[in-house]
């Protein structure tokens, strides 16, 4: 979509989505199935793939609104105040009295994996009705975030209204199902990892070119523009046909930023939140997803989801610390400079 000529104003990102408590224990190593292991101390923290998204955007100085929900408990308390101390706009998280707030379980070893059991609480019962409450915010965003962990009716509603009004609309389908039809045909760019491509496409060719995964993603699914995370490898972003503002390369690589990884839960959503706020800042695809690669390293440097994400003072400290080729190009495109 050629927002060239939107009215929308910049630096604004609206995001659709999940609230969760965080329930996390670290261990030596991840429990095989059967398997008892002993844990440290339990740390209860903000999370949810969509909130994640928002204040990692926010902290990248995006104007951000959160449309959710979560249960009338002590959880739903704090992760409300929690989203408004990083100046996001919660006018439209509902509290509902019949259901706990969502809920991830999360196990994390010494070298820093994850695995994560999640409970949708509040997030499975929030409906298209309660989009439409938020229809004149949704439709002001210049970008729209959306991700899995809420119905496929809450994504379409907010699709649409974002889709009809100019606004640009970004997917992360994650945790990975089947996508509707009618939402790939409004999404404007899709962000997902490896296994997800795998899922999306099939096991057998996402072995395949980056060239010939490009190519079926526009004839399968009509998507021009998606960017697929890899972890300590980085990023690749795949363009059809060279269209729109975004007309570079048909492939880019995005290298990695090397760190010492203690903790990579939230890390793809910490990526998100960057390219949610580099395309509200009016930034190419390829610009965003250089300092989202960055964003998510940094992540990986401490422990938590939210609390891990940097500022872009914080941001442009690890950069300055670093000595490593890619350095150089990811704090070129560092929000703010």
């Amino acid at each position: 979509m050629d927002t060239t000529s939107s009215p929308h104003s910049t630096h604004t990102v609206c995001v659709v989505g999940s609230i969760n408590a965080d329930l996390s224990v670290a261990t030596e190593h991840l429990p095989q199935p059967g398997q008892t292991v002993r844990g440290g101390g339990l740390v209860i923290g903000s999370g949810g793939k969509s909130a994640n998204q928002a204040v990692a955007a926010s902290r990248l100085g995006a104007s951000v609104s959160m449309v959710g929900a979560v249960g009338r408990d002590e959880h739903g308390g704090i992760l409300r105040g929690a989203l408004e101390r990083e100046g996001i706009d919660t006018s439209w998280v509902q509290s509902f009295s019949d259901v706990a707030t969502g809920t991830a379980l999360i196990t994390i070893d010494h070298e820093g994996e994850n695995t994560i059991v999640v409970s949708p609480g509040a997030n499975g019962v929030l409906c298209d009705r309660d989009i439409e409450l938020a229809r004149e915010t949704i439709a002001q965003a210049a970008v729209l975030g959306l991700a899995f962990e809420v119905d496929d009716r809450v994504l379409l509603t907010a699709a649409r209204i974002a889709h009809s009004s100019g606004g640009r609309v970004v997917l992360n389908p994650s945790p990975y199902r089947t996508p509707h039809p009618d939402l790939l045909a409004m999404v404007d760019l899709l962000v997902l990892n490896e296994l997800e491509l795998a899922d999306m496409v099939g096991a057998d060719l996402a072995e395949q070119s980056w060239e010939d995964i490009c190519r079926v993603l526009f004839e399968r699914f009509g998507i021009r523009r998606t960017v697929v995370t890899a972890g300590a490898r980085g990023a690749i972003v795949l363009n059809h046909a060279g269209v729109g503002p975004d007309a570079q390369a048909p492939v880019v690589r995005i290298a990695p930023i090397t760190v010492s990884a203690v903790d990579t839960t939230g890390c793809g959503d910490a990526f998100l939140g960057a390219v949610l706020a580099g395309l509200a800042d009016g930034r190419t695809v390829v610009d965003a997803a250089h300092t989202a690669a960055a964003v998510a390293a940094y992540a990986a440097t401490r422990r938590g989801t939210q609390s891990s994400y940097p500022t872009n003072a914080e941001l442009q400290a690890l950069l300055d610390s670093l000595d490593h080729d890619d350095v150089a190009a990811a704090s070129a495109h560092c929000f703010g400079r």
